[in-house]
């Protein structure tokens, strides 16, 4: 793979220069996934904080400083169970900013992401990573990934795959 800006139909991972050869990721795991984000997406990471709204969707809500920041719960998205069943007081918010279409109304919104673990930063070769297939984000549930990595392990270990989400699809 070259070393130039990663374009997918609805997501842009940034490389800043040609000399770039990885890209730096926030890694987390939602279950038996792990999932990452550019890390120029993220604002801060911050201690979970309790949620409210129905109970009946994946978006909820919580304060966050003096405003209201919406939070995804990626398990209940992908598992149809929510975080807060598993492990109702723990965790983390991965605080990201939307980058929607100027005309969206989610322009300039945080979004929340919660992780049960803290997440990790991880530099990952443009080498490792590759997009998904547009017949498989529109077939699966992980539709809200737009590229994967692979890591090869060591002698001893298997690789490990990662999936870089699309924060345009996550709502």
């Amino acid at each position: 793979m070259n070393n130039q800006t990663l374009v997918n139909a609805n997501s842009e991972l940034n490389v800043s220069s040609r000399e770039d050869s990885a890209i730096r990721l926030l890694v987390f795991s939602i279950d038996k996934l792990t999932l990452a984000l550019p890390v120029h997406r993220v604002r801060k990471v911050t201690k979970y904080s309790p949620l409210y709204g129905s109970g009946l969707s994946h978006v909820n809500l919580t304060h966050f400083g003096d405003q209201e920041l919406t939070v995804i719960d990626l398990h209940q998205k992908l598992f149809n169970c929510s975080q807060d069943d598993l492990n109702p007081d723990g965790g983390y918010f991965i605080v990201v900013k939307s980058d929607q279409t100027p005309n969206s109304d989610l322009e300039d919104d945080y979004l929340g992401i919660r992780a049960i673990d803290a997440p990790i930063l991880m530099d990952v070769s443009l080498e490792h990573l590759r997009s998904l297939p547009k017949s498989y984000r529109y077939a699966d549930t992980l539709e809200i990934a737009s590229h994967v990595a692979i890591i090869p392990g060591d002698d001893n270990s298997s690789s490990q795959t990662i999936f870089v989400l699309d924060l345009d699809c996550l709502i």
